[in-house]
């Protein structure tokens, strides 16, 4: 591939990785009506990381304080109650996302393959497309707590990460579906968002794993390597801070008439 080839590539997972528009779809439908190529295995790789590292420069943060905090509420006496508290708290985050990969890596596992097989049927894709519009349509009529609501718990982080395992389905998108099972358990926006996010690194890291435990690394330029794990990161990187934006001013539903027409116009053209 050329280095105008991988740099759309990278937009295109950039973009569809975090947008709740399932990235997966939109492969399956640029590959059968655009005649897009699969990107080689190397190639498709770096993009996935350069979105792994776009999740990561976001919520560097969390992921600091996720990390120093399990640290210390492990190994490190009790401080002050604020500061035990705090430390509590992040690193319980921690946990929940450990807990909510759970479902996600056992669906993988096991289901991995009968639901990759939707691959190869476009017309599936786009009903799954015209479900995931629904899905986030209906975010829309979920209670928009702006404060503080429910906490997460083992429950809610399974269910979180079942929502994240069923969306291998191509059509059917991660975020959209995490964050919408989020806010249908009561969380908060902000909250939604941000355990969707961080619960999708393990994620990609074993998409990563996998695809470079099942086939041979293709040989790709440096230069189109690089420019696709670019694009990838810094579009990746624009479209997480546009989509949380949107999560927390309730506007996850602004996505659906997008998902319904590309359904639609998939299902009209597919006949």
């Amino acid at each position: 591939m050329n280095i105008f080839q991988t740099i759309l590539l990278g937009i295109i997972q950039g973009l569809t990785e975090f947008l709740p528009v399932s990235s997966s779809g939109h492969l399956v439908i640029f590959q059968n009506l655009l005649g897009f190529k699969e990107p080689e295995l190397l190639l498709d790789t770096s993009l996935h990381l350069g979105t792994l590292l776009a999740v990561c420069i976001y919520f560097r943060s969390d992921l600091a304080n996720m990390l120093l905090g399990t640290w210390e509420f492990l190994f490190r006496g009790r401080s002050s109650d604020a500061e035990t508290k705090t430390r509590k708290s992040h690193a319980a985050l921690a946990w929940w996302v450990l807990i909510g990969t759970v479902p996600t890596g056992l669906i993988g596992l096991f289901f991995r393959h009968p639901l990759e097989n939707f691959f190869g049927s476009i017309s599936l894709v786009a009903v799954m497309l015209l479900v995931t519009g629904a899905i986030v349509g209906l975010t829309k009529f979920l209670p928009g707590r702006t404060g503080k609501g429910r906490p997460l718990g083992y429950l809610r982080s399974l269910a979180i990460g079942t929502a994240q395992g069923l969306a291998i389905i191509p059509g059917i998108s991660r975020s959209g579906a995490t964050i919408a099972c989020g806010l249908s358990l009561g969380l908060e926006r902000e909250m939604a968002g941000r355990f969707s996010f961080l619960l999708s690194i393990p994620a990609i890291l074993g998409a990563v794993v996998l695809q470079l435990k099942d086939g041979d690394l293709s040989s790709v330029g440096l230069l189109p390597l690089l420019c696709g794990f670019v694009s990838s990161a810094l579009v990746g990187l624009l479209a997480l801070k546009v989509l949380m934006g949107m999560v927390r001013k309730g506007h996850l539903s602004y996505f659906a008439p997008y998902c319904w027409a590309l359904g639609l116009l998939v299902l009209l053209i597919t006949r």
